[in-house]
């Protein structure tokens, strides 16, 4: 039977040394996940996890070796950078165990969470939803996936973001609250995985704002920078 109209093309991310491509299904965020980050926004202790979603074709490809052009969205006056290791889920499952969570795992690339902050911080004293504020078009830029198998020091990699060759965000992927096996088997939880799907596992301290103009350079040891330029 013939569409309406024609649907939308997949969106896809490449493979570090391979030719196929990465579907994306899902993409999963995880909120307040270094400790540092949880304390500049107010918070603090190791709290329940929790979720939000972006749409997938919020999706931004950041091709390797290359400055990807992202627009300043619109209705904000505050667009704030999160520098965020994504995990690349292989095989789906639901109520996935930690102890099992990493044959899930496809590979690892570099994310930003660009987020609308004046527009959250409203929806959140209005007690509303805040999507308007993390899922708007271009909001994750992401790098290019890189084999589990080829970066098996990812738990201990340095994860940092620099605006305009300044320094921005520095830590390290062992400073999350929740690992990456705690965040599959809670996340798993509550929804059934499926290849495909991206999980933002959460930022470092050092949020801050961005301007047109501004490039990010974004990078965790063993992985594919992005760069990304505010246009």
């Amino acid at each position: 039977m013939p569409y309406v109209f024609a649907p939308a093309a997949t969106v896809d991310l490449p493979v570090v040394g391979r030719g196929e491509l990465f579907p994306v299904h899902r993409i999963y965020c995880v909120g307040r996940n270094y400790a540092e980050h949880a304390q500049e926004m107010g918070h603090s202790g190791r709290e329940a996890p929790f979720f939000f979603m972006k749409p997938a074709d919020a999706v931004l490809l950041a091709v390797p070796g290359q400055t990807v052009a992202m627009p300043y969205p619109p209705l904000t006056q505050n667009l704030h950078h999160e520098i965020e290791l994504v995990v690349a889920i292989g095989v789906g499952g639901a109520n996935i165990k930690a102890s099992d969570a990493t044959r899930h795992i496809f590979g690892y690339a570099v994310g930003l969470d660009m987020t609308r902050r004046d527009l959250q911080n409203d929806m959140k004293k209005q007690g509303r939803p805040w999507c308007i504020g993390k899922g708007f078009d271009h909001s994750a830029p992401v790098g290019a996936i890189t084999p589990a198998a080829l970066v098996p020091d990812i738990a201990t990699a340095t994860i940092h973001l620099r605006v305009n060759g300044q320094d921005r965000q520095r830590s390290t992927v062992s400073k999350l609250i929740w690992n990456v096996a705690e965040t599959i088997e809670q996340l798993s939880a509550a929804w059934t995985l499926q290849p495909g799907d991206l999980i933002f596992t959460g930022t470092p301290e050092g949020v801050g704002a961005v301007v047109g103009g501004d490039t990010l350079e974004g990078g965790i040891d063993g992985l594919q920078g992005i760069a990304v330029r505010v246009e």
